[in-house]
């Protein structure tokens, strides 16, 4: 069964200002689509067709375009859902106290997780994940790696943040620091609570 290019759940200018219409667009069905296409060929006829995205990440790969195009569909598919036009916030419950357990404030935590999305040298990702004794964690991944590889920090991942220029230049250029200071503004915080919950299963 092949993958599909997962459907937003919103019109591509819903998280302007913060996000732009045509970022979003070429972003989804240019990059993200290219990613799904060049997958689907990539494991066509081998022993990775019929496995789900986790499988395959997990389990490792001995191509590139699997790894390259794997992690960009699953990374992608993942940040369309933790974005939301009615996002902004902080979060409330048990992920909110997890992430002050784990971080000592929401603040602190934010602080930790822009470190790392800065940080990244060239393209890549910041995460918050969920590591195997229920405690969180922040890594970032270069690439379209991400934690659920070998090479990853060996959490779930529950909020990421793409910061490859195509996520960001049209409308921000080189200030990468004003997209993630950004970013908070569209953060779904009920999704990735969500996220939280089933990565601790």
């Amino acid at each position: 069964m092949a993958f599909d290019l997962p459907k937003l759940n919103y019109a591509f200018d819903a998280l302007e200002p913060h996000i732009d219409a045509k970022t979003m667009e070429i972003h989804h069905d240019k990059h993200h689509g290219g990613y799904t296409d060049k997958l689907n060929a990539a494991i066509e006829g081998t022993e990775l067709e019929g496995k789900s995205i986790e499988e395959i990440l997990v389990q490792g790969f001995e191509k590139d375009a699997v790894r390259n195009n794997g992690g960009g569909f699953y990374n992608h598919s993942l940040f369309w859902e933790i974005l939301s036009p009615n996002g902004g916030g902080k979060p409330k419950g048990e992920l909110l106290k997890a992430i002050e357990d784990a971080f000592g404030s929401f603040e602190k935590f934010k602080e930790a997780f822009e470190e790392k999305a800065k940080g990244q040298f060239g393209s890549g990702w910041a995460w918050l994940c969920v590591m195997d004794g229920k405690e969180l964690m922040v890594c970032n991944t270069a690439n379209q790696d991400n934690p659920l590889m070998p090479n990853g920090c060996g959490g779930t991942p529950i909020l990421g943040i793409d910061v490859w220029e195509h996520a960001y230049y049209l409308n921000y250029q080189n200030k990468r620091p004003d997209y993630v200071s950004a970013f908070w503004n569209v953060v779904n915080w009920d999704q990735v609570a969500k996220n939280f919950e089933d990565a601790k299963k």
